[in-house]
Parts: C-alpha cells; sequence; structure tokens
C-alpha cells in the first residue's frame, strides 16, 4: 500500500515498503474498495454523539449496578415484554382444555359431534398461529431491549476506564479488563434476551397450570403440590447455590484465561526471541484446564440436578397416573378430565425442566453482574475534589513542598522531596534505575498524589483544581511512544481534534518530520498500524513530540525520550528538543549525561531523596555523585551516550 519512510525499527527513516518488510497491510486493498464504497453507501446517517464525558460520575452512574437498574432507562419495552410473557403463557395452556372438551362433548358415547371436534380443532389452530406471532414479538422486544441494555452498560464502563487511576490499571491484567466488557457483558445480554423472558414465561406458566390443575381436579393437584413441588423445591436451592459458585469461579477462570492470551499476543516478539513457544503453551494449557475444570464443575452439578427433575417428574406421574384412573374406575372423574390433567401435568413438568437449562444462563448473568458491578464500584485514586476550580493559564512554576510517596504506603519511594523549579527552566533528573525520577514527574501530572506533602503549579496545590484544566497545560511524552490505529494525522490530532492543518505543518517542521512527511506516498493520511509497530523507534518518538508540541502546553515532561534510541536518532530527537522547549518549563527523565546536560539545571536523585542540584557546570566543580556518573561518562568514550545507571 505505502513504502518509503517506515522501517520496522532500525535506523531513523528506513526505507522500503511495508509489504516488503513482511509488515501488516496498511489499508482496504484495491480490489476491495468498489465493495467497501458500496457497503459504506448503505449505511444509514447516525445522529452526532450527545455523550460528554465528565471526571465525576453522575447520579446515574453512582447507582449500583442491578438488573432493575439497568433496565429502568426503558419502560416500554420493559411493560410490553411482560405483557406478551402474559399473553403468551395464557394462550398456551388453552390446548388442553379445548382436548378435554372435544373428548367429553364429541367422541364419548353420547356425545358423538363432529361439529364441537371440528371448532375445537378450528380454535386450536388459531391459537397457535396466534401464539406463534406473541411469541415472535416477544423476541423483538427482549432482543431491542437486551440490545440497549448492552450498548448503554459498554459505554459505562468504558467511561468508568476513563475515570480509574494508573494503579488501578498497573494491578489489573489487560485481558481481565477485556472480559469484563466482551464476555460478561455478553452474559448479561443473553440473560435479558433469552432467560428472563423464559424465566418468566416458565414461571408464569407454572402459576397458571397450578391454578387450572385445582379447578380440574382438587385431590391430583394436591398430591402435585404436596408430594412432588417440595423434593423440586430443595434440590432447587441446592443447585442454586451449588452452580452460583461455579459460576462466579467460571467468570474469574475466563477471565485469567483472555489475560494470558492477551499478554502471549502483545509479547509475541519476545516469545519468539527466546524460544518460550513450548513454555507458553504448557502455561496457556494449565490456564486452559483451570477453566475447563471449572466448566466440568458446573456441569456436573447440572448433570445431578436435571436428571434428578426428570426422575422425579416421571415418578410423580406414574403416581398420579394411579390415583386418576381409581378415580375414573369410581367414575369420580371423567377420561377427558385425567387426558386434560396428564397433559397440563406434562406441562407442569416441562417448565421445571426449562428452568433448569435457563437456569445456567441466569446464574451466568449473576456472575456476570456481580463482576461488573465490582469493577463500576471501584473508585479512582486519583480524585477530583468537589470543589475543585479550573486551573487558570500558568506560567511554569512546579513546586514540590515536602513531598513523600510510596506506590505500597508500607515501602515509600520519595521521602521529604523539597524542589522549586523556575517558569520556563528545564531540569533534569538523574539517577540509577529505582531512584524516584519518573515517580516525581507522575506525581507533577497528577498521575499519582503524594502520601505527605504537596504538589503545585504556580503556588496553587494540584489537588484543588479539575484534572481536565491541569492535563491541558501538561505535555508527557514516554520512553515508549504509544501510537494508534489510523493516519499520521490522526495521530498528530489527537489531543485535539481542531487543530488545523496549518499547525500541523508547523509542528512537522519543528521536530524534523518534514522529510519523512515528503516521502510517503500518501503524505499525513499514510496509515499507522497498532501501535506504531510498522515504525522506527525514532519515528515513533519524533511523531509523540510533534503530538505533544500540538498540544501547546505550558509545561513539559519527558520521561526518558531517548534511552532506546540510537545515536543518529538520539541527535535528530534532540535538536527537536532544543526547538519544543523554548520558553517552557521542562522536566526531563534522563539516563543519558547527553540530554541531562542540556538542562538549565540537573537535580540527582537517589534512594528517593533529592542528594544534589546545579547547573551542568556547577555539579562538575563539586566531588559529588553527578561528578562521579559524568566521570564514568568519559571513561567509556563520552560519545555513545552510555546510560547513567
Amino acid at each position: 500500500m505505502w513504502g518509503g519512510g517506515f522501517g520496522g525499527g532500525g535506523g531513523m527513516f528506513q526505507g522500503g515498503s511495508a509489504s516488503a518488510n513482511g509488515l501488516p497491510f496498511g489499508g482496504i486493498p484495491t480490489e476491495l474498495m468498489d465493495e467497501a464504497t458500496k457497503l459504506l453507501a448503505t449505511e444509514p446517517e447516525r445522529e452526532p454523539s450527545r455523550l460528554r464525558f465528565t471526571q465525576r460520575p453522575s447520579e446515574d452512574e453512582r447507582r449500583r449496578l442491578t438488573l432493575t437498574q439497568v433496565v429502568r432507562n426503558y419502560p416500554r419495552y420493559v411493560v410490553s415484554g411482560s405483557a406478551l410473557v402474559i399473553v403468551t403463557s395464557l394462550v398456551l395452556q388453552a390446548g388442553p382444555k379445548l382436548t378435554e372438551y372435544a373428548i367429553d362433548h364429541g367422541m364419548l358415547l353420547g356425545h358423538h359431534s363432529v361439529t364441537v371436534i371440528a371448532w375445537c380443532a378450528v380454535i386450536y389452530l388459531a391459537l397457535a398461529i396466534m401464539s406463534a406471532f406473541l411469541q415472535r414479538a416477544q423476541v423483538v422486544v427482549t432482543g431491542t431491549l437486551a440490545s440497549r441494555v448492552m450498548h448503554d452498560l459498554r459505554i459505562r464502563v468504558f467511561t468508568h476506564f476513563q475515570r480509574l487511576s494508573l494503579d488501578f490499571f498497573t494491578d489489573e491484567k489487560a485481558g481481565v479488563l477485556m472480559s469484563r466488557m466482551t464476555s460478561d457483558i455478553e452474559n448479561l445480554q443473553q440473560l435479558l434476551q433469552d432467560g428472563i423472558t423464559q424465566f418468566a414465561l416458565q414461571g408464569l406458566t407454572m402459576v397458571v397450570i397450578t391454578v387450572i390443575l385445582f379447578t380440574t381436579n382438587v385431590v391430583l393437584a394436591a398430591w402435585t403440590i404436596l408430594l412432588v413441588v417440595p423434593i423440586l423445591f430443595a434440590m432447587s436451592i441446592w443447585f442454586h447455590q451449588a452452580s452460583e459458585r461455579g459460576y462466579l469461579l467460571t467468570r474469574d477462570r475466563i477471565a485469567n484465561l483472555l489475560a494470558d492470551l492477551s499478554e502471549s499476543l502483545y509479547g509475541i516478539r519476545v516469545v519468539t526471541a527466546h524460544n518460550r513457544q513450548a513454555r507458553n503453551i504448557i502455561n496457556h494449557r494449565h490456564v486452559v484446564g483451570a477453566y475447563r475444570d471449572v466448566n466440568n464443575y458446573t456441569g456436573r452439578v447440572s448433570a445431578i440436578y436435571g436428571p434428578s427433575t426428570n426422575m422425579i417428574g416421571i415418578l410423580g406421574q406414574g403416581l398420579l397416573l394411579g390415583i386418576g384412573g381409581h378415580m375414573v374406575l369410581a367414575h369420580q372423574l371423567s377420561i377427558g378430565a385425567l387426558i386434560a390433567f396428564f397433559l397440563y401435568l406434562n406441562r407442569f413438568f416441562q417448565p421445571i425442566q426449562l428452568l433448569v437449562q435457563q437456569y445456567s444462563t441466569l446464574q451466568q448473568g449473576r456472575a456476570s453482574i456481580i463482576r461488573l458491578r465490582q469493577l463500576l464500584e471501584t473508585p479512582p485514586s486519583v480524585d477530583e475534589a468537589d470543589d475543585a476550580v479550573v486551573l487558570p493559564p500558568v506560567q511554569g512554576r512546579i513546586t514540590f513542598d515536602h513531598v513523600s510517596f510510596g506506590y505500597d504506603p508500607a515501602r515509600p519511594v520519595l521521602h521529604d522531596v523539597d524542589l522549586e523549579i523556575a517558569p520556563g527552566e528545564s531540569v533534569a533528573f538523574v539517577g540509577p534505575t529505582g531512584a524516584g525520577k519518573s515517580t516525581m514527574a507522575k506525581l507533577a501530572t497528577r498521575f499519582y498524589d503524594p502520601t505527605q506533602g504537596r504538589v503545585l503549579i504556580d503556588g496553587v496545590d494540584i489537588r484543588t483544581v479539575t484534572l481536565k484544566s491541569l492535563r491541558r497545560q501538561l505535555g508527557v511524552v514516554p520512553q515508549e511512544a504509544f501510537l494508534f490505529a489510523g493516519s499520521i494525522r490522526t495521530n498528530l490530532r489527537f489531543g485535539d481534534a481542531n487543530i488545523s492543518d496549518q499547525d500541523i505543518d508547523d509542528a512537522i517542521d519543528v521536530v524534523g518530520l518534514r522529510d519523512l512527511v515528503d516521502r510517503l506516498p500518501q503524505g499525513l493520511d499514510t496509515p499507522v498500524h497498532e501501535r506504531g509497530q510498522t515504525l522506527s523507534a525514532g519515528e515513533r518518538q519524533l511523531l509523540a513530540l510533534a503530538r505533544a508540541f500540538l498540544a501547546r502546553p505550558r509545561v513539559l515532561i519527558l520521561d526518558e525520550a531517548t534511552s532506546s534510541l540510537d545515536l543518529h536518532s538520539e541527535i535528530v530527537i534532540e535538536r527537536a528538543l532544543d526547538r519544543i522547549l523554548e520558553g517552557r518549563s521542562a522536566i526531563l527523565i534522563a539516563h543519558r549525561l547527553t540530554t541531562a546536560q542540556r538542562a538549565d539545571r540537573i537535580v540527582v536523585v537517589e534512594r528517593g531523596r533529592v542528594v544534589e542540584i546545579g547547573t551542568p557546570a556547577e555539579l562538575l566543580t563539586h566531588d559529588g555523585p553527578y561528578r562521579s556518573m559524568y566521570d564514568a561518562w568519559l571513561a567509556s568514550g563520552g560519545r555513545d551516550a552510555t546510560r547513567t545507571t
């Protein structure tokens, strides 16, 4: 599709097409373009989205997730669906009564009547057709309700993900979160579309049939209710408790399975490089085996419950046949009434069997609701205050006021850090890995809150301002730039969809991307594959810098932005940095002294404490930690940008 400029990750701006390098296809194949155009032409017009994201959830979103709560926004569908269930249940139970009437008034001696039989048959047929239309309407209503609830719930869960803090995503596996958005919500959809409707229909059918049984013959109905029902009820309680444990475990095991699959797919290059295929298969077999075991458990529970209820039903019918036959011989019951009673009795046990089958759907849906409820009730660790105010345009003064912090409160990472960065000043944090450099940057962007002390911008505690107004004025470029599937243009506009083409052109010139863009056949509209895997590390980093530049931040934070680049790529990036940092406050997390030496001041961090501060020249005059790093760098050649560690 497109060539030139995008290499697989070696040097800067390598040539060669994506297909030649064995990379994924970049867009719609030419031979499919006509069909794709026809397909798009049939797409209905969509109304503009009215969704508005707020950092704090609405009153409706704060409500506890229950089955009632998820359907309360669609009362019309709930009412019409309930009405259809009631009418369908009543219509379906007219057949045995018609059979009884046809036998007693059209077939027995003294009551031969073809007319009665014909009219009963016609009415029977009409009711059958009517029930078919009613059930069709019921499926349409419940299907629409389920799809709308699923749509709302997916948006609610995804919105909640956007509100949660970084520590949640650090602690939780991506595959587990994916299972909440996919299998859990799909289970709930199945419950709404089929499970609840069938549960209500069969339950109402049992009530209607019970009333009819008592009107047909009180003695036989009493035997049914007093002998058979208590045993079935006791077994149902056992099945409820046993299956609930199994289905909760099932939701956890499928989440673990998806997490393992997701990790293996995302890390496929590392897996291949280290010959981990066989070990990964063994590990995945254990995960799949655990999922299989819990499915076997729920299967065994169902296997006990289903046949047992069948056996109880058959034994009950045998007993009632003996009692009913004796009553017919004693002229206490007509043959038509006995046949009708047994037809209803079969229909009485049939809902029980169907309820057993639907109970699995109900239990899976309940387990999914529990897991989704736990997710939605997880609060963000970094949240806006109720009285948070909008942060006005800042000059860029950053203050760490006696800041202490630990990801685990019992194990502090930072200890009583005092530091002030002046407006427009660039400060490089250097020190060994794990010293706390990146943690300080995360506190400045309020990805985390300090355990003690305050972080201030222009004298304002950042915990008192809205997160949107704070991060609108901050630009963050991580060590590994993340690009989204789409075009170069859409990635550059990621922070603001209203950025003009002229602004994009200016950013391209500032960061040095002009040569790359000019060589691409589609220019800025060239597709970028998932995570930017068709780009070299330097290309991705330059695009990330351009994206940050277009956001026009007052404060720029670069977390080891050059640590994984070769020397040539680093030179290109640092030239771009010189232009981007002009007039901005900046925090540079530096593992390479070439980056640190470009800063106005250097802060040396060791074991969570600031141990040395000064300009690059000043620190070289002292016999301190920075001088030791510098001497080690010179001893290694100086030019290869050795890591400070």
